[in-house]
Formats: structure tokens, C-alpha cells, sequence
């Protein structure tokens, strides 16, 4: 049985036959990410997005948002000033 996306596989022989493969994460321009944010496999964030301190990042945040808490939910919106 293959592994959950956000977990190593349980058995050794899975682990030994290279079943489990990493998730890459997209990190959009002008994010900040506070101390201690956890990002996990395969999360998309947006453009213009604040991520407060200790926030747990488990599904894609999209653009111009204040996000924390666990799972970080938006608190706030941002206006993108730049363009």
C-alpha cells in the first residue's frame, strides 16, 4: 500500500523499494514567512502573502493574504501596491 502524501512510507520494504517520493513546495515573490512556519509537501503559496509565526501551511494559500494559525486560515487581506 503507498504512503499518505504527507508521510514516510510505514514498512521497510516500501522504504527499501524507493516508494516514497518528495513533493516540491512553490513559494510565490514578495512572501514572508514568520519564525517557525511549517510547510508542507506540495503546497502552492501565492504572491503577496504573509504568513504569521508558528502557522502550520497544509494546503495551497492563494494570493494578496494574511494567513496564521493550525492549519493557517486568512485573517486579513493584503493590497498587492507593487503593480
Amino acid at each position: 500500500m503507498p504512503a499518505d502524501d504527507n508521510r514516510p512510507p510505514r514498512s521497510t520494504r516500501q522504504r527499501r523499494q524507493h516508494l516514497a517520493q518528495a513533493k516540491g513546495v512553490e513559494i510565490g515573490n514578495d512572501v514572508c514567512l514568520g519564525a517557525g512556519v511549517t510547510v508542507l509537501a506540495g503546497v502552492k503559496i501565492g504572491d503577496n502573502v504573509v504568513v504569521e509565526a508558528g502557522a502550520v501551511v497544509a494546503q495551497d494559500l492563494p494570493a494578496n493574504g494574511v494567513f496564521a494559525g493550525i492549519p493557517a486560515r486568512e485573517i486579513a487581506d493584503l493590497a498587492n501596491d507593487c503593480g
